[in-house]
């Protein structure tokens, strides 16, 4: 029996559109998905874009205005990778036209918008996601699972880190990312942090924020030079419902570091760390009764760590950034075919916001707040 079709429009095919393009066609071929995955239009800035990417990644159609895409009666879920400040728009006006919608990060650029467009989504009863795709790999899977089986004791300490250097250079020119409206680096960067450490550890319960701006000016692509507002690194401590403490950290001008997502566990009975530069390694530290044999010890993504085993039957070779999108939308298409609730909708979506913003608010205003 043929799989009913899911049509997908996406809009946006810069770094992003690219990756959830992958996440599909990579999807189609590893997991035996309940639909059948169609890229039915791209949208992009101009319809010469828009065209060729069509022609590059294997759409039947191409436009340069994303409402078609929402307005298309044969399209089922709308795609959204285009700049941050333009996702609610697109996402209401899906939402409105009764479709699915699968948005990168973040939801919006303020908590209020991520609200409403949750709201309307769930009034709507249409299924959601949205990106946060480091959660999906494999490893972080069985760092929850030996949290929460008890592996490691008690839970006293975290540390969440994500660390890039793309805005290092000052002349480089402003750009959507510098927006005060829900730019900065602990938005970019720091809502990545957050969701791996209530993924892991459970809900964040107080913040602590400290965000600071270090380059105050940038080109302006116009000859002249516009300020900048927004944080460049930014940092929060951490008080977690289950009575653990910890701390987030985010920078992108952090020189030399290219993908460094990464957090350590500190538990009574063993610790774990690891690093988004090494993508299929966690480090393990069980404490032994043994003096001299104590020390931490490699455990290699495998087949033992699902879904690793359905791109790969061997440990240690490796899944990539990619391979994360790919299973984002894995489950994301079984949440619509009704197998399960979604992976990451927009209500958790609305809930990293939310904590960006009161990390935001700590900062101006120097003291604990509640989440």
């Amino acid at each position: 029996m043929a799989k009913p079709p899911l049509r997908v429009g996406l809009i946006g095919t810069g770094f992003m559109g690219k990756a959830h393009i992958f996440g599909y066609t990579t999807a189609a071929r590893v997991f035996d998905l309940p639909r059948n995955i169609v890229l039915d239009t791209v949208a992009d800035i101009t319809d010469e874009a828009a065209r060729a990417a069509a022609t590059r990644y294997g759409f039947e159609k191409a436009t340069s205005d994303w409402r078609t895409i929402v307005e298309d009666p044969n399209i089922d879920v709308v795609n959204i990778t285009a700049p941050n400040a333009l996702h609610k728009e697109m996402s209401m006006a899906a939402i409105a036209a009764g479709k699915h919608v699968y948005c990168e990060k973040p939801l919006a650029p303020l908590a209020i918008d991520a609200s409403e467009m949750t709201e309307a989504a769930e009034a709507a009863g249409v299924k959601t996601q949205v990106g946060f795709n480091y959660i999906c790999n494999p490893v972080f899977g069985l760092a929850r699972e030996m949290i929460r089986s008890g592996e490691l004791g008690e839970i006293r300490a975290y540390r969440g880190y994500h660390a890039e250097d793309y805005m290092t250079d000052e002349t480089a020119p402003f750009t959507f990312r510098h927006d005060p409206q829900g730019g900065g680096a602990f938005a970019d960067l720091g809502s990545h942090t957050l969701a791996t450490a209530e993924y892991l550890l459970g809900p964040i319960t107080r913040v602590m924020g400290d965000t600071v701006n270090v380059i105050g000016e940038r080109p302006d692509g116009k000859g002249g030079i516009r300020k900048v507002e927004v944080d460049d690194v930014g940092r929060a401590f951490l008080r977690f419902q289950s009575g653990a403490t910890g701390s987030v950290e985010a920078s992108w001008i952090a020189t030399g570091q290219k993908m460094s997502h990464d957090f350590e566990v500190y538990g009574s009975r063993g610790g774990l760390t690891f690093s988004g530069e090494r993508l299929n390694e966690l480090r393990f530290y069980p404490v032994s009764a043994i003096p001299g044999r104590d020390g931490f010890r490699t455990i290699l993504a495998g087949p033992n760590h699902p879904p690793y085993g359905e791109f790969c039957v061997a440990p240690g070779h490796q899944l990539g950034f990619n391979d994360l999108k790919a299973i984002e939308v894995a489950g994301y298409v079984g949440a619509i075919a009704g197998l399960h609730d979604e992976p990451f909708n927009f209500r958790a979506g609305w809930r990293i916001q939310s904590l960006v913003e009161t990390v935001h608010r700590s900062s101006q205003q120097e003291r604990w707040l509640d989440t």
